[in-house]
């Protein structure tokens, strides 16, 4: 039995899985954010350790009379210790934002699982040529990119997104980066993506979702949806069946497929891409 043993343990071995998982909803903002912490803000955590211990044991000695420098020490070692804190502290707001938006996109990942119940495919952070897509669904209505824009409201007054069609206003403001823009590239990359692998010319319908924000209105015809997460079953239930099951099948496939290649350089060697 020993013998038998020690021979198992020369047997090449391999995962029982036959592919790799689909993403989570978020990953991508959590792959941020650990590098984040591990990269960026533990080397400036340390740098910070290091000169503050040295100017406290310089003026400890200074304090028990023992030869002191401490202002050489601080001279020295006060712009690095100054400079890592602003650095950490820079990083901590960063990261505040991060969070949120994962916590955002994890969020309203929960709340599209709830559509499977009607047929449809749900992909979470589809990794394109260096950038995600947050979410897709696919289903009888068509297909969707998603893209969560979890904003921070103010804890009084108005909490409102305009929406004409073109462009966003939150509460008055434009934001910096334009969600339409945005949004409408990621629709245009799956599109383009589905033409390839697929060979189907299938329409992508580009939505921005804004968890918690009341959204005054909906322009009829806009070829973006602007929403609160709660109202996206309803315009899916208004579209008319658009693909069949087999063709939900077969796009579902092709693009769990790329997502479970975990790379696009994968698909632009196969000559999909």
């Amino acid at each position: 039995m020993t013998l038998g043993f020690l021979k198992s343990k020369k047997t090449p071995k391999k995962s029982p899985l036959k592919a790799r998982p689909l993403r989570n909803a978020g990953q991508s903002l959590d792959e941020k954010i650990h590098t984040i912490i591990s990269e960026e803000v533990g080397s400036y955590a340390a740098a910070f350790a290091i000169a503050s211990f040295a100017i406290l044991y310089e003026w400890m000695r200074w304090y028990s009379k023992f030869p002191p420098h401490p202002v050489v020490i601080t001279l020295a070692m006060g712009p690095i210790a100054l400079y890592a804190l602003a650095r950490i502290l820079l990083y901590r707001r960063r990261l505040k934002i991060l969070r949120q938006a994962r916590d955002g996109e994890k969020a309203v990942g929960q709340y599209l699982e709830t559509l499977r119940e009607k047929g449809y495919r749900v992909f979470h952070d589809v990794i394109g040529n260096g950038f995600n897509i947050d979410h897709v669904i696919i289903g009888a209505a068509g297909v969707f990119t998603i893209e969560t824009k979890t904003i921070s409201k103010p804890e009084r007054g108005s909490c409102e997104i305009v929406y004409d069609g073109e462009k966003v206003a939150v509460n008055g403001f434009t934001p910096d980066r334009d969600p339409i823009v945005q949004a409408k590239a990621e629709a245009g990359w799956l599109r383009e993506f589905i033409q390839d692998s697929a060979g189907r010319a299938v329409k992508v319908r580009p939505v921005v979702l804004y968890p918690g924000w009341y959204i005054s209105r909906q322009p009829k015809g806009a070829e973006v949806w602007v929403l609160n997460p709660r109202n996206l079953p309803a315009f899916l239930d208004h579209e008319r069946t658009v693909l069949a099951s087999e063709d939900v099948k077969l796009l579902a496939f092709h693009l769990s497929r790329y997502v479970r290649e975990g790379s696009i350089t994968s698909f632009l060697t196969l000559g999909l891409i």
